[in-house]
């Protein structure tokens, strides 16, 4: 039987999975994640039945991306003797104004893709080399690049330009989007969990070390929180997220910073670790109970709602809104307080639903229907590899 191996290689995590290619659909058989640690890396794998998961820690080493893909590839072919991997599908998050579709990657797309690294710096380059690690372990298998960004390419102008000379328009500064993949899934499966809603006017977060809001109607993309580059929008882990441009400048021209020093400062020094001077993961600022921890915490909620209740304006109304995401799917104090007061949008959470953390977190009597659905972006990458394929 054929398989099909994805990588979706983030900022600060690498995630894959094993699939095999089934007539109802891509079946998965393992899967695992590394995390980005201070002194090296942690893989985390697990096959399908087996027993529990197997941890592999590593120390040291500045290319915490290569090995996390090199460990990962070697621990498959390992616990599957004599597997047969037939393609690779990779999540790439940049895929420009011209690539709007899943393809596969030969040497001119790997270019065109490479230079838009600028746009994607924490991770385009990291896409990239998922891509070129799979090319020397599988030199024969082809490969396919699904984008973040081309579930958003059907915007109205009005959503995807920017107040600049349309010359720029025309070059490619525009509005984006990014997490595409996930918000694909997640449409998938609302319109299987709830078709009446999935086809109406939705919201949906993606909410962990990166964050983006989408508006949706009948299961398409109208709207992103995220723009030209995934620096826009909500606070993220350590992104800025929504910033007045005059800030920039300000920097550059007075603050005598670098352009490098800048991107630093709005990649990784910035969102909820630049405001709360400790940590960009929620779960540590919420055990920190710091003042300026609480503070970070409050900032993301604020921007949350207000990105919201823009969302809804696009709109013209809500008929449901799901959470998705690290965040999304576990921080219940966070959509507790996200959602608290929103009785004029037609919300009523159901508090000790939210706490339990199930998967309607809304009353019956709620307008709007609340849910919390786990994504999936590696089951996406397996799905649109094997119909690319497919195609041919």
């Amino acid at each position: 039987m054929t398989h099909v191996i994805t990588l979706n290689a983030g900022s600060a995590t690498v995630k894959f999975a094993l699939f095999a290619a089934a007539p109802a659909g891509p079946l998965l058989r393992a899967g695992g994640v590394a995390e980005m640690l201070a002194e090296g890396g942690r893989l985390r794998v697990k096959a399908v039945g087996a027993p529990p998961e197997e941890v592999v820690v590593w120390r040291g080493g500045a290319g915490f991306h290569a090995e996390a893909i090199a460990r990962a590839l070697r621990w498959c072919a390992e616990t599957h003797p004599g597997l047969r991997i037939g393609a690779a599908g990779h999540r790439v998050v940049h895929g420009g104004q011209h690539y709007a579709a899943p393809l596969l990657v030969d040497t001119a797309v790997l270019e065109a893709l490479a230079a838009l690294v600028p746009l994607a710096p924490l991770h385009q380059p990291h896409n990239l080399a998922g891509i070129r690690a799979v090319a020397a372990a599988f030199p024969e298998i082809p490969q396919v690049a699904c984008f973040d960004t081309a579930f958003h390419r059907g915007h109205a102008f009005v959503n995807d330009a920017f107040a600049l000379p349309r010359t720029l328009y025309a070059e490619g500064i525009r509005r984006y989007g990014f997490h595409g993949l996930s918000y694909e899934y997640i449409a998938g499966q609302l319109r299987a969990l709830a078709p009446a809603r999935a086809a109406g006017r939705v919201v949906v977060a993606h909410l962990g070390n990166g964050a983006s809001m989408c508006a949706l109607r009948d299961g398409r993309s109208v709207a992103s929180s995220m723009g030209f580059t995934a620096l826009d929008g909500l606070p993220m882990g350590t992104r800025c997220g929504q910033l007045d441009p005059g800030v920039l400048l300000y920097l550059l021209q007075h603050k005598g910073m670098t352009p490098g020093a800048l991107a630093d400062l709005l990649y990784k020094d910035s969102g909820l670790k630049g405001l709360s001077g400790l940590s960009g993961d929620m779960r540590e600022l919420e055990a920190a109970g710091t003042p300026e921890a609480a503070e970070a915490i409050a900032y993301f909620i604020a921007r949350l709602r207000q990105e919201l209740g823009g969302l809804v304006a696009l709109l013209d109304g809500l008929d449901a809104l799901v959470f998705c995401g690290g965040i999304g799917e576990h921080a219940w104090r966070v959509r507790e307080a996200a959602l608290t007061g929103l009785g004029w949008l037609g919300i009523e959470l159901d508090a000790a639903a939210n706490r339990a953390q199930a998967p309607v977190i809304s009353t019956p009597r709620s307008a709007v229907e609340v849910r919390v659905i786990p994504t999936d972006e590696e089951a996406m990458i397996a799905r649109h590899t094997l119909a690319v394929l497919q195609r041919g």
